[in-house]
Parts: structure tokens; C-alpha cells; sequence
């Protein structure tokens, strides 16, 4: 069984209600049927639904157990306009504009909805930047208890593979933070470790990636990486954490016996740390396309609830395995 069947079977086991706004996208519709057909989630759809159910019946794709919201229709609408303005009213938000935004902006419509608990997560992106799904959901459902940033990081399955945990590994930030700081790093190793213990259920082995291995180059981009691994000893001392590691000497066990003899972590690492999102976007790209691997994200972490972003280049199948992990985020969110 692939990762992915794994995860889908994990999201059928405790059924999640996830948003999808981008209605006027056919790979959003196309994956909405997928879902429903295979049990992964309850779905809701956010637009006008004559207009949906035409271009479901456009690409002959059955639409039957979707829900289907218009703002301008909605029985909690008066809710939701209250919960924004309450939301964002120190931020000069008025009933009114909270009134317009709604009726306008499917995406924060799919955040309050989230934040009101009518559903359990949000998937978007298809056909907006990264910034316009994070935005709303930062605004209205902020960080989670003790998060410091909120990062993006990729879940590669790479086939045929003997590194990290069977071929699958977490790389992060692949999608948000440009230029993160020592102590950004630190965190965004700590969240990252959460998200590969709940995504792929094994033990989060973190390598801080370089291109110096343990005082092998001396630069700044070094030095930066090497306060990443002191905080994170000191501030999150549970994590297995090493660095800074050349990543053959992060993942391959006989590279690692010469050049990072001793650690814990160096040839074993299954969650992999990059320097800056440069680094990390160039790489999982490298890896999906050179060694066919399957990359599903880019996934958020440290939002309260699940929201999640979407590659504007994605198919209807990559929405499919977002909302699949996402309804998986949402469960154990839930069980906290």
C-alpha cells in the first residue's frame, strides 16, 4: 500500500467535513467527486451551486453528496458577519465590511466556516497565491497554543527508495518563510517533527541541512544554521535533532560514518530542514521531478485549524490527497 492509500484510509477511519471554496476551478470539482466517491471526507462547496452543478455536469463528473453553501443564501450568514467583525474588529473591521467580504471573498467564507466549527479544515490554492489562502486563515484562526510561525513543508514519497522512513520524508519550509532566522528554524524543525509523527506515524529524525557538514565551510549561512540546532536543543530538547548536515550525510549511512561520525541522526534522517525556502523549493522539485516522487503540499503548519495551500499547477488527484491529509491533521487535531 502507497503512502498516499495509507493516509486516505487513515481519513476514511474518522470521516472529516473539509471546505473547498475554489468552486469555479474544474479540478476542484473533479476532485470533489473523487472524494466523495471514495469516502476520504465530507465535502463542502462554497459558490452558487446552479453554477457548480453546470460544470459538474460540463466535465460529467456526479456531484451527489456534496453540500453546496451560497453566502448570499446562507441561513448563518448573520453568524458568520458577528464572528468576523468580532474576529477583526480591532483591526478596524465593521459589520458591514465583514458583511461585504463574505459575500465576495469565498475563501475567508471557507475560514469562518472553519473557525465556527461547520467544518473541520479548508483546502485551497488551485487558483490562488499562496498569500491569499494564508491571509484569511491567519487572521481568523491564527497561530495554535505555543506555535511561533507558521511554515510550509512537502511530504515526499519517493519510490524505490532506502533512505528516510521507507522512501517517505518531510521537507520544510518548501513554501512560505524566505529567509528564516536561527530561531525560526529552530520552530520550524519542532512543528515539522509534529507534522511527519502525524502524517506518516514514525519517529521524526530532523536534520538542519547545509552545504557544510559539522565545521566543514565557515560562512555565514553556516554559522546561521549551527544557532539553529543550539536553540533547538535548548528550546525544544525532546526533538532528535543534528546539524548542520550536508544532506548525503543527513540520509546516506555510509556517507554519514565519515563525515558525521557519532551522531544520531546523521544517515537516519527522515525530516530534513532547509536553510532558506530557495533551498527547500529548488529541492523537493529536484527530488519530484528527478526521482518521481509523489510531493503533497505545500501543507501549512502551526494554523490553529487545518488549512492547507494547493500548487497552482496541481491536478484534481493532488487536491485529492491534500484533503485526505488535511482531514488526517484534522483528526488529530480534534483528539488533543
Amino acid at each position: 500500500m502507497s503512502y498516499i492509500d495509507i493516509i486516505k484510509e487513515k481519513a476514511r477511519s474518522d470521516r472529516k467535513t473539509i471546505v473547498l471554496p475554489e468552486t469555479n476551478d474544474k479540478r476542484t470539482l473533479i476532485a470533489a467527486s473523487h472524494i466523495i466517491e471514495e469516502g476520504i471526507a465530507n465535502i463542502i462547496m462554497v459558490g452558487n451551486e446552479e453554477k457548480i452543478m453546470d460544470g459538474a455536469g460540463w466535465l460529467e463528473v456526479d456531484l451527489t453528496g456534496v453540500r453546496v453553501i451560497d453566502p448570499t443564501k446562507c441561513e448563518k450568514l448573520d453568524e458568520y458577519v458577528q464572528l468576523l467583525y468580532e474576529t477583526r474588529k480591532h483591526k478596524g473591521m465593521t459589520p458591514e465590511k465583514a458583511r461585504q467580504i463574505l459575500l465576495t471573498d469565498n475563501m475567508t467564507f471557507g475560514v469562518i466556516m472553519v473557525k465556527a466549527n461547520d467544518a473541520d479544515g479548508m483546502v485551497a490554492g488551485a487558483c490562488h497565491a499562496t498569500a491569499d489562502t494564508l491571509r484569511p486563515a491567519l487572521q481568523i484562526l491564527k497561530t495554535a497554543p505555543g506555535v511561533k510561525l507558521v511554515s510550509g513543508f512537502f511530504i515526499l514519497d519517493v519510490p524505490n527508495c532506502e533512505y528516510g522512513e521507507h522512501g517517505t520524508f518531510l521537507f520544510a519550509d518548501c513554501g512560505l518563510n524566505q529567509d528564516p532566522t536561527a530561531e525560526e528554524l529552530a520552530a520550524i524543525a519542532d512543528t515539522s517533527a509534529k507534522s511527519f509523527k502525524t502524517l506518516v506515524g514514525a519517529k521524526p529524525i530532523i536534520a538542519m541541512l547545509s552545504h557544510s557538514t559539522k565545521g566543514s565551510a565557515k560562512h555565514p549561512l553556516v554559522d546561521k544554521v549551527v544557532k539553529a540546532v543550539e536553540i533547538a536543543h535548548e528550546q525544544y530538547p525532546g526533538l532528535t535533532l543534528d546539524g548542520e548536515l550536508q544532506t548525503d550525510a543527513a540520509i546516506v549511512p555510509s556517507v554519514a560514518k565519515s563525515k558525521a561520525p557519532g551522531s544520531e541522526v546523521a544517515g537516519k534522517a527522515n525530516v530534513l530542514i532547509f536553510p532558506n525556502l530557495d533551498c527547500g523549493n529548488i529541492g523537493y522539485k529536484l527530488v519530484q521531478r528527478l526521482a518521481k516522487a509523489e510531493a503533497y503540499g505545500p501543507m501549512l503548519q502551526g494554523i490553529a485549524k487545518p488549512v492547507n495551500d494547493l500548487s497552482r499547477g496541481c491536478s484534481a488527484n493532488d487536491i485529492v490527497a491534500v484533503v485526505a491529509l488535511t482531514s488526517v491533521q484534522a483528526q488529530v487535531m480534534a483528539n488533543k
